[in-house]
């Protein structure tokens, strides 16, 4: 028996519950530091999801089991970053806001920054949107950069839910391969914030490429196919022409119940890597400065005690650009 408490009907964005580090007092701050000092940073998007979906439902997705998690272990949440990369095919999406790569990895670098120099040395970035082929990008650069030590990992949710997410054929509970604001989303909607959405006006669309099944894998790359959804340009029209409704697949189908599966493997994953990695290093603690960096001991060591202590602040390494 589960007790994660689903469907989710409220969020804690604007609340003073002391989850997301954005609500919290430089006192709040100081003293969670000194009880835990890991953060999730919640990745979302804008872009149309169709009549039912509300535009911003990947960062819902997102920030909801953050929340959830940080309810359950004690960790902060940051408030997210609502405005993500996309691939070819979403341009032009009316709804859609893409944020070019080079804009959107530069702005997660400045995130790890900020929060690192704070005291967040441990950071845990989630995705439900794909952009799975950017963020890992933005961490190794922030590494190559600054080359101090921290823990930080980017989670593609989809590749944890797994087969939570699959259609029956291939042992899920949905009867249709899991695509975009289609019935499985719109189910881990229903799931997380069902008072955002509307079902009676639900779409449904016929999903299709120019080459036969098989060689590009659908929402989430978790079938397994050759080519990964967003390897590829020209393998199938672009949204706006062929899915002007911003639905692919049959969202009608949809029900809360199918999605509580995926969200539960989800939450229970990330509680697992928080108690992992807290555990291999609790708070204060960091992977060891000999064997992350080649850096000054010395000048790492006064960085990680930071200006409020007699060290020295992250940026003296550099701009995170």
């Amino acid at each position: 028996m589960s007790d994660w408490k689903l469907p989710r009907t409220e969020g804690h964005m604007d609340r003073p519950s002391r989850i997301y580090f954005q609500t919290m007092t430089k006192h709040d701050v100081e003293e969670r530091l000194k009880v835990n000092d890991l953060l999730i940073v919640p990745i979302g998007s804008t872009e149309n999801h169709g009549k039912a979906g509300p535009y911003g439902e990947d960062t819902f997705l997102v920030t909801r089991m953050a929340e959830m998690v940080a309810e359950k272990t004690g960790c902060t949440v940051a408030e997210p970053l609502w405005y993500g990369s996309h691939p070819f095919k979403h341009i032009g999406q009316p709804g859609t806001v893409a944020i070019p790569d080079d804009v959107f990895t530069a702005y997660i670098r400045s995130m790890i920054s900020g929060f690192w120099n704070t005291g967040f040395r441990k950071q845990i970035f989630i995705s439900l949107h794909g952009q799975e082929y950017a963020i890992p990008s933005a961490l190794q650069e922030w590494g190559k950069k600054f080359q101090v030590p921290a823990v930080l990992v980017f989670l593609d949710l989809p590749r944890i839910m797994g087969q939570a997410l699959m259609d029956k054929a291939h042992g899920g509970p949905f009867d249709t391969p899991f695509q975009h604001a289609d019935e499985a989303e719109t189910s881990l909607s229903l799931a997380l914030f069902p008072e955002l959405c509307d079902m009676a006006h639900a779409e449904d669309t016929i999903v299709q490429g120019f080459l036969p099944p098989g060689h590009v894998d659908r929402g989430g790359d978790i079938y397994g196919n050759p080519i990964p959804g967003h390897c590829q340009v020209g393998l199938s029209g672009i949204e706006c022409v062929e899915y002007p409704e911003g639905v692919l697949g049959k969202a009608t189908k949809a029900e809360p119940r199918k999605g509580f599966l995926a969200v539960e493997k989800a939450c229970d994953y990330m509680v697992k890597l928080h108690n992992d990695i807290m555990a291999k290093f609790p708070v204060g603690v960091l992977p060891p400065i000999d064997m992350v960096t080649q850096r000054d001991k010395e000048t790492i060591e006064e960085i990680i005690k930071g200006p409020e202590k007699g060290g020295r602040h992250l940026y003296i390494l550099g701009w995170p650009s």
